[in-house]
This record gives structure tokens, C-alpha cells and sequence, in this order.
């Protein structure tokens, strides 16, 4: 069922030519110590885990799926998931960039982001278990108590014991304001939970021994709405007095949800019937607290498209370079063959040079993302951590909606360089769109995202974190203005720069008289920006990639041919997008609902 190969060399590209994270990590005295070999070793022994291990059950786990035992209420995964979690664990995985006070291995988050790549590109699925316990962490980590971390944090660290967000009910959708359930407080500080919550990724399982759930309630004495939500930790199984595993707790799997994809994966219904929990952070600023799993959760969203598209793209290559079909139209280019190969002809090499354009784009700018994570959480001056926390707040939206759409658009085309037999289950391509498609939905929907990126991180602050980003791009157009060789990279980059800066101060003019202009600018917006960002990668890649042309590595004429695909076939998308935003709210709203 196809293959995949961990892309480590332009990984490696990514991390030291690029973004040459060894001297960048050298700024940072948790991490002073971690060089380029370190870096290496683990992402080969990575690739190694995700090729040979999860991807083998990729395929086999969709077509399987989840089963719910309805008198047990116990989920089981398909064959191979617990044995191949079990590997995971005892590798040290889930500890790769956890905290070594309670048992992690401390490495930087931009090396765990490229495993995180590959763990989604073999398995999205099976990565869905371990991935949210690095959100539950994250959130324990920064709000629980001590006694909370104490206990708590080894087991998500370890692996022993896995975490999920237990947000929305069947009636709220992204409304979090609506929910109905309750949490009433007990004489001896904990807290009993009732209510119903929909969509639970890794809800139910039997991959490990507890499952920690976070979950939104109100309190007896909250007020309406989201200003009224505090979170709550309830485990499967109460932990006893010494860590382990003690009573069963009445939060039980009353159904799993079918699917278009990600069939490996449980979503489950959880019903809580008087459930015991605890109280995570302060009363009434439960979304404050669950923001920090959730932002991790957009982060890994992204990371998840990113897998599709590297999976799909190395896939339908593999198809094209085998795959005789018809004469090329410029003449033979396979004589000793009944036909071409499919990959000679134009279009089946712009399906191709698309998915491997979103996939190389999103790699440079999730690394980036990712290495301003380490920045925002340890580096010693405090106005560098500022400087990174606000880039990292800008583009978490990007990261989950650009990444996704793209994933969408590229898995699209990779199943369509198979003709009909991408259409077919066996040759598991339609898969891979399915999967990418929750994508675009969960953990917000990317229209959320647009205007959480628009009305929030841009708007709301005029514009201060988007001119950070921004001037990062006027650095380089300033500093590289002059380089006949990359003029074509720097002179649409700085005039896309300056048609963004043109298009914020426009719309939030309008938006002093009618907030609906945020609205209906805000999803063709987010892909400007998104565009813009690749743009700058791209240019900084393509600079790279010139400099070393006469090393006879093909390596690099490949990179300089991608960048220039993607300036030309998929950067202009944002003039039509400029002109959308532009175009107002009238032609969405003028039209009175009932006549629709």
C-alpha cells in the first residue's frame, strides 16, 4: 500500500541551512547543548519508527476502524495500534520535548515538530492518541497545581497515560458559551461533572491504562456564556494515593462517531454521569486555561495537513514516474516503451509541483513557527520572548487554516495524477483526502481561524504583531533589493507586502462602520497573508539554493525550480483573493435570508 519515506534531507535543509537552529538553540540555555548530530540521530531513528512501524498501518487501520463494545462501553483499535503504541512508548517518544523536571527528555520543539510531521504523514489516525496528550500537558504544565503536575505529568510524559479535550456538546458547535454541563462543587475540594460532550478524539481507547480528560463545565454559580466555562480534570480511572490506577469513573464512550476519515481514530460521544474531576486553573476562566491545549491542537492540525500532503505528493510521484499513458506532446520521450510515463506530460507535473510546493513551504514556516516556540519559552532576554510569543500568536491561524486548505488542494491533486485508480480504496490515495479533509474543520473551523487572524491578532492590536512579521519580509527585500539573480523572488514579495499593508488599513476602515466587513474579508485575507508568508520562505530557500547551483547537488535545482513554480502558478491566487476581500459584505448579506 504505497510508501513513505521521511523527507530528512530537506528536513535538514529546513533546519540548518535555513533556519540554522544549532546557532539559534545556542541563544537558549536549556538547550545550548543540542547540535546538529543530536538533531540528525533523532530524526533518522524518527523516520525510521514512522516508515517501518505506522505506516503499515495506515491503510489496514482505516479500513478496520474502531469498535465500541455497548455494554462495556470500552473501545477497541484496530489491529496492530496498541502493540505499535507500545513501541512509541518505549522508545521515549511521548518525552521528546517535555519538561526533564517530571521525566522529559527537554529537546527543543522545532525537533519534535519534524517528527511530528512524519508521525502524521505515516499514520494521522494512530498519531491522534499521543498527539493530545502533548496538548493535556502543555495545559497541566502552565495551569495545573503542583500536586496536579506532580501526579499527572510523568504518566502523559511516559506515555503510561494519555489526555483529550472534552469541549463542545451535541448543541454548542463552536459556541462554547452554550454548554450545558455542570460541575458541583464537593466538601473535599473535588467536583462532581455531568453533562454530554461530542467529537472526543482519542475519547476511548485501549492503547494505554488512563485516559486524562479536560473538560469545559460551569459551576452551580457561574454566569452565562464563555466568561462562565471552567475546566475540569477527569480521569478514566481515579489515580490512587500512589499513581496507579484505582476506581473506574462514570465518563463512558455512549457511541463513536462515523466518519469520512481518520477511521483508526476514535471520536467518541462521552457521557458524564456524576463524574469525578478537579479543577484546572482559576473558576469561570476555564477557555483561558484550555487555550493552551487548544492553540497547541491548531499547531498539530496544521502539522497533520502538512503529513498528507508529503505522503500524497511522495506517492503520486512514485505513480507518475511508472505509469505509461499516451505520448508526450513535444515527442517520445520513453522510445523503448509502449508509452510515456505520465510524469512528461505538463499538467500531471503541475498536480505534482503543487503538492510539493504547500509541502516544502509548510515545512520551512511550521519549523520557523516551531523555533519561536523555543524562543517564547526560553530565551533569557524578555523582550525576545515577547518578540517570539506575538509572531507565534499571528501565525498559530495561519498555521491551521493555510496549511489545511493547502493540504485539501494538494491531497486533491495527488489522487488525481492516478486517473481512476485514485478514486480506487486499494491504492489508499482517496484516503488521504478524506483524512485531510477534518482538517479544514476540527479544533475550529478555518473560517474561525480567518477571523480570529483578521479581527483579533491583526485589527484589534492595528496591525503592531503583523508588522513584526512584516518587517522581517522588508528586511530581506531591503537587504536583497539589489541581487539582479533574486530579483525575481524580492520584487513580487515586496509589492505583495505593500498590497497587504494597503488591504488591512482598507478593511478596517470599513469595519469602524460595519463589523460584517471583517467577516466577509476575512477567509480570502488569511489565504493573502498565508501566501505571503510561503512567498518569504520560498524567496529565503530560493536565495540558498542559488548560492550553492554549482555544487552539482540536484538537490538545490530542485528547490530553486519549486520556488519558482510556486511564484508563478501559485502566488498570483492572491490578486483574485485582494479582489474578494475588497468586494465587501453587501453581495453576502444584501440578499434577505428566506430568499435564498
Amino acid at each position: 500500500m504505497g510508501q513513505y519515506i521521511a523527507p530528512l534531507r530537506d528536513m535538514h535543509f529546513v533546519l540548518h541551512e535555513l533556519l540554522q537552529v544549532e546557532s539559534e538553540l545556542k541563544q537558549l540555555p536549556a538547550h545550548a547543548e543540542v547540535d546538529v548530530d543530536t538533531i540528525n540521530q533523532v530524526l533518522e531513528e524518527g523516520g525510521k519508527f514512522t516508515s517501518k512501524v505506522l505506516f503499515p498501518l495506515n491503510h489496514p487501520g482505516d479500513r478496520e476502524g474502531c469498535r465500541l463494545d455497548t455494554a462495556t462501553h470500552e473501545v477497541s483499535t484496530p489491529k496492530g495500534f496498541k502493540e505499535a503504541y507500545r513501541q512509541y512508548v518505549e522508545a521515549g517518544w511521548p518525552a521528546l520535548s517535555c519538561d526533564p523536571e517530571f521525566g522529559g527528555q527537554g529537546l527543543p520543539v522545532v525537533v519534535y515538530n519534524s517528527f511530528s510531521e512524519m508521525l502524521n504523514a505515516a499514520n494521522q489516525a494512530w498519531y491522534m492518541y499521543p498527539g493530545l496528550s502533548h496538548g493535556a500537558y502543555a495545559c497541566l504544565h502552565e495551569h495545573g497545581t503542583a500536586e496536579q503536575k506532580k501526579l499527572y505529568l510523568p504518566k502523559l510524559i511516559s506515555g503510561e497515560w494519555t489526555g483529550t479535550m472534552c469541549l463542545t456538546e451535541a448543541h454548542c458547535g463552536t459556541d462554547l458559551g452554550l454548554l450545558r454541563s455542570k460541575a458541583d462543587a464537593q466538601a473535599d475540594g473535588s467536583y462532581k461533572i455531568t453533562g454530554s460532550k461530542i467529537f472526543i478524539s482519542a475519547g476511548e481507547h485501549d492503547m494505554a491504562e488512563n485516559i486524562l480528560h479536560l473538560v469545559l463545565a460551569r459551576l452551580a454559580d457561574a454566569p452565562a456564556g464563555t466568561k462562565g466555562i471552567s475546566l475540569f480534570l477527569v480521569p478514566k480511572y481515579l489515580p490512587t494515593a500512589d499513581g496507579g490506577v484505582g476506581a473506574r469513573n462514570p465518563i463512558f464512550c455512549g457511541a463513536i462517531e462515523e466518519k469520512m476519515g481518520i477511521h483508526g481514530n476514535s471520536t467518541c460521544q462521552l457521557n458524564l454521569d456524576a463524574a469525578t474531576g478537579w479543577l484546572v486553573g482559576q473558576p469561570n476562566k476555564g477557555l483561558n486555561a484550555m487555550f493552551v491545549m487548544m492553540n497547541a491542537a491548531r499547531l498539530g492540525v496544521g502539522m497533520q495537513s502538512l503529513g498528507q500532503t508529503e505522503v500524497a505528493y511522495q506517492n503520486a510521484l512514485v505513480y507518475a514516474r511508472e505509469r505509461l499513458q499516451m505520448r508526450s506532446l513535444s515527442g517520445v520521450k520513453a522510445p523503448n516503451l509502449p508509452a510515456d510515463p505520465i510524469i512528461v506530460h505538463p499538467d500531471v507535473r503541475r498536480m505534482l509541483l503543487t503538492a510539493k510546493a504547500y509541502a516544502e513551504g509548510g515545512r520551512a514556516f511550521t519549523s520557523f513557527v516551531a523555533l519561536q516556540i523555543d524562543r517564547e519559552l526560553s530565551h533569557p532576554d524578555e523582550r525576545a520572548r515577547k518578540e517570539a510569543a506575538d509572531l507565534v500568536t499571528l501565525l498559530t491561524p495561519i498555521v491551521k487554516a493555510f496549511i489545511t486548505d493547502n493540504g485539501w488542494i494538494a491531497t486533491s491533486e495527488a489522487m488525481q495524477v492516478y486517473g481512476g485508480h485514485g478514486y480506487i480504496s486499494e491504492w489508499g490515495m482517496e484516503q488521504y483526502v478524506r483524512d485531510a479533509r477534518i482538517n479544514m474543520i476540527y479544533e475550529g473551523t478555518n473560517t474561525i481561524q480567518s477571523l480570529d487572524l483578521l479581527g483579533r491578532k491583526v485589527l484589534m492590536d492595528n496591525g503592531a504583531k503583523l508588522k513584526k512579521f512584516g518587517a522581517l519580509v522588508q528586511a530581506f527585500v531591503e537587504e536583497n533589493g539589489s541581487d539582479e539573480a533574486l530579483s525575481e523572488f524580492v520584487t513580487p514579495l515586496g509589492e505583495l507586502g505593500g498590497k497587504l499593508t494597503k488591504l488591512t488599513m482598507e478593511i478596517g476602515m470599513k469595519a469602524f462602520q460595519n463589523q460584517d466587513e471583517v467577516g466577509a474579508a476575512a477567509v480570502p485575507y488569511l489565504r493573502v497573508l498565508g501566501h505571503l508568508v510561503y512567498a518569504y520562505f520560498f524567496a529565503r530557500m530560493a536565495k540558498i539554493a542559488l548560492a550553492k547551483l554549482d555544487s552539482g547537488d540536484g538537490f538545490y535545482k530542485a528547490k530553486l525550480a519549486t520556488a519558482r513554480f510556486y511564484y508563478a502558478r501559485l502566488l498570483p491566487e492572491t490578486a483574485m483573493l485582494i479582489r474578494q476581500a475588497r468586494s465587501g459584505a453587501a453581495n453576502l448579506l444584501d440578499l434577505e435570508a428566506e430568499l435564498f
